[in-house]
């Protein structure tokens, strides 16, 4: 930006965006300060390297604004989980998979865990089916992520939004 730029020539482009020509650095300088705006090094590794005449503060303040707006439209991925046992009431379960649903419109993927205490490990195929039916009753917006796999107590199926 102005005297930083080092290069003897460089091509300059002018406030509304015209292309000026290939000048000394000095000249384009002189032609920035009669405007009152920054001469800003645009293509540094370009032969001559592009400047342009504008306000430099203004540029930077722009510049910000579209990081900060590409942020806010970035989202990034989380993993949840919804925990539930084998002998799950009808209404705790509409419940739950309400949030699952929720989950899966923020672009979040999903845990499902069925939990088993006890006498409940014998009967590992109640969990199954409860998994299959979540993934049956959730088929519309998400997809399975693998299959169902036994981790310790539980029984666990990974769900990720579908685009």
């Amino acid at each position: 930006m102005n005297y930083q730029i080092r290069s003897p020539q460089v091509r300059v482009i002018g406030p509304e965006g015209d292309q000026i020509g290939i000048m000394d650095t000095k000249a384009a300088l002189q032609m920035a300060a009669e405007h009152g705006l920054d001469l800003v090094e645009i293509s540094p590794n370009a032969d001559p390297p592009v400047c342009r005449i504008m306000d430099y503060g203004k540029f930077k303040y722009e510049q910000e604004k579209k990081a900060k707006e590409a942020k806010k439209k970035q989202h990034v991925s989380h993993l949840k989980e919804i925990r539930m046992r084998p002998k799950i009431d009808e209404h705790d379960y509409q419940f739950k998979l309400r949030h699952l649903k929720e989950f899966l419109a923020e672009g979040d993927r999903v845990k499902v865990t069925v939990i088993f205490r006890g006498r409940e490990n014998i009967h590992k195929e109640f969990g199954r089916k409860l998994l299959e039916r979540v993934v049956e009753d959730s088929s519309e917006v998400a997809s399975l992520q693998g299959p169902l796999r036994s981790e310790g107590g539980s029984l666990v199926a990974i769900l990720s939004p579908k685009q």
